[in-house]
């Protein structure tokens, strides 16, 4: 499959350096890459020192700082992902500690923080500083409006959101459709917003985001694998799943007013939160 011709930027979603060598060394293009807690738990040497004992919170970062580092420095250039650890009670100050912190481990880094009143007041603070944000766990055309607003001023490619499209396909509603919705908004308010497709399942998925322009899309290690050789795979049957309509954009003074509670939200954040809990001992 040639995938030259994609205007999508092509991530791949992982937290293992040999994977990003391997799809680099079958002929892949990667313009950059994701991570979060769930991905980076599964490392080889996340899980070594989990099997040793006395992992702390310390030890964590630093592993995790060794990935990124690693990740670096077989991309090469190109937007690298870092997650913070949050939970559904950090603060703004303590996300933007960590988001500071994790700026400094490389250069081209995007500070993946949670869509939530906290995350989106980190990324304002980060933002005004020069730093990438990279706003996770999106769910709703509303959610993906406050990170418009909540960021407003900032460079062109500083801002992505990440709407999740296989976990709205497992409630039953088709995730597509969020990405679409999102990008029309964005395209009516001239948005500097960049749209980073995640969650994707199938190379079904991964197609039907190419074939929208999405900017950006992160694919799991075997999707991309699988698509590359030309392999089709299908996700839900997307017949079966509710249409996600557009919604009439709210106009608001302050994006605080907007509601961007989410249940998937929620379940992710504690996911998330939960991989990097259960390596400490």
């Amino acid at each position: 499959m040639c995938m030259n011709d994609i205007s999508t930027k092509m991530f791949l979603d992982s937290g293992n350096a040999d994977e990003t060598q391997a799809i680099l060394d079958a002929g892949i293009h990667l313009d950059g890459q994701t991570t979060n807690p769930s991905l980076v738990a599964k490392n080889e040497l996340f899980q070594k020192q989990a099997q040793q004992g006395d992992v702390t919170m310390e030890t964590l970062f630093d592993l995790y700082k060794q990935t990124v580092i690693d990740v670096r420095d077989v991309l090469g250039e190109g937007s690298l992902s870092v997650e913070v650890y949050a939970g559904a009670d950090s603060t703004t100050e303590e996300l933007v500690e960590q988001g500071r912190e994790m700026n400094t481990w490389i250069d081209g880094a995007h500070i993946k923080l949670p869509l939530t009143t906290a995350g989106l007041e980190a990324a304002r603070i980060l933002v005004d500083e020069g730093i990438n944000v990279n706003i996770t766990l999106c769910f709703s055309q509303v959610q993906a409006l406050a990170v418009h607003y909540a960021t407003t001023g900032a460079q062109p490619g500083q801002v992505f959101v990440s709407p999740f499209i296989g976990r709205l396909d497992d409630i039953g509603q088709r995730g597509s459709d969020l990405i679409q919705n999102i990008l029309d908004m964005y395209n009516n308010l001239d948005s500097h917003v960049e749209v980073l497709a995640a969650s994707v399942r199938s190379t079904e998925h991964l197609q039907t985001v190419i074939d929208m322009k999405t900017d950006i899309v992160t694919v799991p290690f075997d999707v991309l694998v699988d698509y590359n050789e030309g392999k089709t795979t299908m996700g839900a049957d997307q017949s079966t799943l509710q249409e996600i309509k557009k919604i009439a954009v709210p106009q608001v003074d302050d994006w605080h007013d907007l509601d961007i509670t989410h249940e998937l939200t929620d379940k992710g954040l504690a996911k998330f939160k939960k991989a990097w809990d259960d390596l400490l001992n």
